[in-house]
């Protein structure tokens, strides 16, 4: 259990991201206030086009906050060059995405072992790292075999692999079930769930209200704002009504 008194490893103060087209300012993300500590399993929930994957993705450091400031570990990361991102990134942060995004002709084992490739990580090492992140998804067995030769469950299965192997301070889950059919999906949950029992800190972007369950808590979006989960009931509520009336 993480100490309330312990510094949050991710702070996110006043967080703006706007877009520009034509002309025309959008508010993705408007004064958004996010901490998330050690430990934590945290999901993102909201309906399509409130922020959830804006948010995700400033989190990950593949984009930039347009204002506001973003603590990793108690460093501000937020205003770091393109470069300098990337390396926290490699470091820090494991992903693990609704496509999978495996390359698809490298192996199990090459997938995996590929980002620590980055970090200029001596052999041996990388090689104990992916072999225990294979192992503990139980994939171990399937090391020399490609993405193609996978079912949907297990490539998923790999991808969290190599989120794991970089031993990162936050697992990042963008949709992590939505290829999946329900039976896989649950067994990705039931994965991610017992990374967070041995003291992984996860982060997930989810649509799924039975998936948000998992998760120690939410934090809900709507309008590129963090409401309270009374709030988005009652919105959730709004936008059903017409639905319902029309039909």
């Amino acid at each position: 259990m993480t100490s309330s008194s312990e510094s949050p490893l991710i702070s996110m103060r006043q967080l703006c991201r706007v877009f520009l087209t034509e002309e025309i300012e959008t508010y993705a993300l408007s004064g958004v206030d996010v901490e998330l500590r050690r430990g934590e399993f945290v999901s993102i929930a909201g309906p399509s086009g409130c922020g959830k994957s804006t948010l995700l993705s400033i989190m990950g450091l593949l984009d930039s906050p347009t204002e506001g400031e973003y603590f990793l570990k108690g460093d501000e990361v937020g205003s770091l060059s393109v470069r300098q991102r990337s390396r926290v990134r490699n470091r820090e942060i494991g992903f693990i995405f609704q496509a999978f995004n495996l390359i698809g002709d490298l192996t199990v084992w090459e997938n995996v072992e590929l980002p620590l490739t980055y970090r200029g990580m001596p052999a041996a090492d990388r090689r104990e790292q992916v072999e225990r992140a294979l192992t503990k998804v139980d994939m171990a067995h399937r090391m020399r075999h490609y993405p193609a030769q996978l079912s949907g469950g297990q490539q998923q299965r790999v991808a969290v692999a190599r989120a794991l192997a970089g031993s990162p301070a936050i697992l990042l889950a963008d949709e992590p079930t939505g290829n999946l059919d329900s039976k896989n999906g649950l067994a990705v949950m039931d994965l991610l769930k017992e990374l967070h029992a041995d003291g992984a800190t996860i982060c997930m972007v989810t649509h799924d209200p039975r998936f948000a369950g998992f998760a120690d808590r939410t934090v809900h979006l709507f309008d590129g704002k963090v409401v309270s989960a009374e709030e988005a009931e009652q919105q959730a509520s709004a936008v059903d009504v017409p639905a319902a009336v029309a039909s």
